[in-house]
């Protein structure tokens, strides 16, 4: 009895002990930090933040604290951003500092720090360097990218054909145009849309996608190291990412027995020649672990935000016939009927690069990017933020800035075009965040969301399905990124 009332004793005083450390850790860093809710020992902010979207828990405490708080997630600090201006002052002004990824445990937990997204340091510097390179020497803003695009478009359309003017959800049939584009860049290849490899490893990118949204997903990036040990969505998440490395080796593996280094075929063939040009060096990043994350990197963010964006475009113009005519007198005007659309058209078509601009604004696919965090001690706004502190850059308070555009929370394509129906630029346009951690992939999927939805719109009108004001835009799931609602969409061939 007195070995069990002195074991009970030491605990209590162990626990007492970790807190009161706890408490002026606390103290300490609150003395520089931005202001922010009081955290609760062990869990920090979490239950204020748990519960509801993170962005609709973190955005009302920035009339509160102001446009830089802290919150608190377990016993981590996160300083948040909120505002076009704010934005700007770190992400550019102070791009260098700010170029630091943050942690985010449900990936680091999978990737462990490999690939071009979620690397940092020189490991980083070397990948986002071969990629962009490399990309860019495949065609990124050229015209053998564009013919891919124009050539996987006419085969999207041929497949909405078959729709014959019925019901379809669309996810898969965008998933899968916009996925076969990233593949021929990376694998090579494109694949027919029946093939029931591609299929399956569409519906694990869709299904990790949902995984990562939901609130058992954020649950995880609360509290990682208990959630590792328990069932739920990170085993899960865990096995998909498992079964699409196995994907991408089996790729690297037929690539290596077929590889002429004199000539490349596509990014995993650059990146094996690579590795056997730095052979020697050992500070060399180039290995197994990051090309497979490095792939899966440009296939899961070359897949699923643009064809994400194509879904919710399409349930817009559903609910704004108007906008849908208006595009529809620009393409008879300028591409016609008889041609591919060229993204040399983008500049002639005001209305419609407007168009596309705004949904992307408007659907705010990652409304709070992705986190980031300062590489040196700097001060922002007047308050100290450490070396190595997560940073959350809410890029929904840019895309969603009242002092940038007229009407935030409603569709307006007007908010990209001046007075005389030109299109005009906007700083706080940032869907694919800014600075030196800008999307690899802006100028790829910049390309296909023109190209996909003018080709798509060429052809087919979008046939009425309910009324048009019984719509509703908002996402049906709100986490890491806002994914829209199911909806059936029905095309009619245009006479």
């Amino acid at each position: 009895m007195e070995l069990l009332e002195g074991g009970a004793t030491l605990l209590f005083f162990l626990v007492l002990t970790c807190l009161l450390a706890w408490r002026q850790k606390l103290k300490r860093q609150r003395v520089f930090l931005p202001p922010g809710p009081t955290p609760l020992p062990l869990v920090g902010n979490v239950l204020q933040l748990y519960g509801k979207s993170l962005i609709k828990a973190l955005l009302p405490l920035s009339e509160t604290y102001g446009p830089v708080y802290t919150v608190y997630l377990g016993t981590n600090p996160v300083v948040v951003l909120c505002g076009a201006d704010v934005l700007k002052e770190a992400l550019i002004d102070q791009g260098d500092t700010f170029s630091g990824r943050g942690d985010l445990p449900v990936v680091q937990l999978i990737f462990k720090g490999y690939g071009i997204i979620f690397s940092n340091g020189e490991r980083w510097k070397q990948l986002r360097r071969f990629s962009l390179m490399t990309l860019r020497n495949f065609g990124m803003g050229k015209r053998s990218i564009e013919e891919r695009i124009q050539e996987e478009a006419q085969h999207l359309v041929e497949e909405l054909r078959r729709t014959k003017e019925l019901p379809f959800d669309p996810t898969f049939f965008f998933s899968r145009a916009v996925s076969n584009i990233i593949c021929s860049v990376v694998f090579g290849n494109r694949y027919e849309y029946e093939d029931k490899e591609f299929l399956a490893l569409l519906g694990l990118i869709n299904e990790n996608f949902r995984l990562l949204n939901s609130s058992s997903g954020k649950f995880v990036n609360f509290f990682p190291c208990l959630m590792q040990w328990l069932p739920g969505p990170f085993h899960r998440l865990s096995r998909n990412i498992t079964e699409l490395k196995n994907f991408v080796l089996e790729h690297v593996k037929a690539h290596r027995n077929s590889l002429d280094p004199n000539s490349p075929r596509d990014f995993i063939d650059c990146f094996l020649i690579k590795m056997d040009q730095e052979a020697t060096n050992a500070d060399s990043e180039f290995g197994n672990e990051n090309m497979v994350a490095s792939t899966l990197n440009l296939f899961f963010a070359g897949t699923e935000t643009v064809s994400t964006t194509l879904r919710y475009g399409f349930l817009i113009l559903s609910k704004y016939p108007e906008v849908e005519q208006k595009v529809h007198e620009e393409i008879d005007r300028i591409i016609g009927r008889e041609r591919s659309p060229r993204i040399e058209d983008r500049s002639k078509m005001s209305y419609t690069d407007a168009v596309i601009h705004e949904i992307q604004r408007f659907s705010d696919i990652i409304p709070g990017g992705v986190p980031r965090c300062t590489i040196k001690d700097t001060k922002l706004r007047g308050f100290l933020i450490p070396k190595g502190t997560t940073v959350f850059p809410l890029l929904t308070t840019g895309l969603k800035d009242a002092s940038s555009f007229e009407n935030p929370e409603k569709f307006d394509p007007k908010h990209f075009l001046d007075e005389s129906g030109a299109f005009k630029k906007n700083e706080s346009f940032i869907p694919f965040s800014a600075g030196k951690r800008i999307c690899v992939g802006e100028g790829l999927a910049r390309m296909e969301l023109f190209l996909f939805f003018s080709t798509i719109l060429q052809n087919f009108n979008v046939k009425p399905l309910v009324d048009p004001e019984s719509i509703d835009l908002r996402p049906a799931i709100s986490g890491l990124g806002n994914i829209p609602p199911a909806y059936q969409l029905c095309l009619s061939p245009r006479s």
